[in-house]
């Protein structure tokens, strides 16, 4: 199923037919408020006041065909982090590289995500590059590394399951980066990742103490840790109280609609929990990893099969 669900993530058809079918526009109103991004400032203005959880907000979208229509997205992101300032609300920037061009070259990329970074911190936000195919990896670290010299308010996003991502987080401690990390969501190849969950969640495990570190958290690292595994929260929170730590040097994010009683439950506990919003109408190949993701979440697919 996982397979199926990664490959029409990457399928062109899927993209353009799939988002056709009323049953999976049903279905993917769990994981997704609306289309437009007053829909998902809504959803983080609801979060915020029924919950008392703070947010991120990212535009749906990868891979642009050209420039003009990076640089649309980046003028939507910087209009996007007026708004959230505006509205006073508590929401992260979360965007993908590719979105922003850099398919066509590093430098166009930085322009790009400069125009939204300064507008984000115009309002003392927050701005986070995640984490796209493994081929993406070297240019997205450059492009936080050259952001950062500029902002302070620069994330990037770490993927556990690539073979690669032990010796990228030792090369960022030092330099008290902010970091998400997160399983990997992309069909790699097994050199390049690993294919076994208990793999992953071991490698995972394994970061995030490495984040938590003594060393680590005096440099100033801002861990994120991005999961709905409720078995990796707990040995995450286990490790944490056994080596008595801050509840406050990290924090999980989680998505929409997902784990919602776990969202409750860390907030109730006065854990550190942010929900990533997404919005927008390209929202197919995200929906189909996340769902890759939790292959369970299927069957919620499938009872949408069902007229009620």
């Amino acid at each position: 199923m996982r397979s199926v669900l990664l490959w029409a993530s990457e399928n062109e058809w899927c993209a353009k037919r799939m988002p056709r079918y009323k049953f999976v526009k049903r279905a993917v109103r769990r994981f997704m408020p609306g289309e437009a991004l007053d829909d998902a400032l809504d959803a983080v203005a609801a979060l915020s006041e029924r919950r008392r959880i703070p947010a991120l907000v990212s535009l749906l979208g990868e891979n642009v065909k050209n420039v003009e229509e990076a640089r649309a997205v980046a003028r939507h992101y910087a209009g996007a982090a007026a708004s959230i300032a505006a509205r006073g609300l508590d929401a992260e920037i979360s965007l993908k590289p590719t979105h922003l061009g850099l398919d066509f070259g590093s430098e166009e990329a930085r322009r790009n995500v400069a125009m939204v970074v300064e507008a984000a911190s115009a309002g003392g936000n927050w701005v986070w590059l995640d984490m796209e195919y493994s081929r993406y990896v070297d240019s997205t670290l450059d492009l936080y590394r050259s952001l950062r010299a500029e902002s302070p308010k620069v994330g990037i996003c770490l993927q556990a399951y690539l073979h690669r991502t032990a010796a990228d987080l030792e090369a960022l401690v030092s330099s008290g980066p902010a970091i998400r990390l997160v399983k990997g969501a992309y069909a790699e190849s097994p050199d390049v990742a690993m294919a076994r969950k208990e793999d992953v969640d071991d490698a995972f495990y394994a970061l995030a103490q490495r984040m938590l570190a003594p060393d680590a958290q005096r440099a100033g690292l801002r861990a994120r840790f991005a999961t709905h595994d409720g078995k990796l929260i707990r040995r995450i929170d286990e490790w944490e109280a056994a080596n008595g730590r801050n509840w406050s040097a990290f924090e999980y994010q989680m998505l929409y609609g997902i784990a919602t009683d776990e969202q409750r439950r860390l907030a109730k506990e006065g854990k550190g929990i942010r929900v990533l919003v997404s919005y927008g109408r390209d929202w197919f190949p995200w929906y189909a990893r996340r769902l890759a993701e939790r292959p369970a979440n299927m069957w919620f697919v499938l009872r949408h099969l069902v007229p009620v």
